[in-house]
């Protein structure tokens, strides 16, 4: 049985390529059906808002992002602690993404065999 993976994104949407490196994993990962999730934490959170990547010559990760379930990729998750700080509501995430608490968090973290953060 493959080892459960938790790959977590911690840079801002446009903040260079590890936004980009993440997903890549995730969704090479879910093509192959093995067990992960995603965490969007601290800065990385703002990857899941609409921007506007074409005025700073970047890729949009949106496209991408809303594809995920379709990879058999269905845990995905926000961290609670950096949508406040950030005044990110809840509601301005997908649906398919899930805020959790820092209990919940830990409890995540450690429940996987694998973290990889970027």
């Amino acid at each position: 049985m493959a080892k459960s993976t938790l790959v977590i994104t911690r840079q801002p949407a446009l903040g260079g390529p590890a936004p980009r490196e993440a997903l890549d994993i995730v969704l090479a990962g879910g093509a192959f059906e093995l067990p992960l999730a995603l965490l969007f934490a601290g800065p990385g959170v703002t990857q899941l808002l609409t921007t506007d990547s074409a005025a700073l010559e970047q890729k949009d990760l949106g496209a991408n992002l809303s594809a995920l379930p379709l990879f058999g990729v269905e845990a995905i998750y926000a961290e609670a602690a950096a949508l406040e700080r950030l005044g990110i509501p809840p509601e301005q995430l997908p649906t398919w993404v899930t805020p959790l608490a820092p209990a919940a968090l830990a409890a995540l973290i450690h429940d996987h065999d694998q973290v990889i953060s970027l």
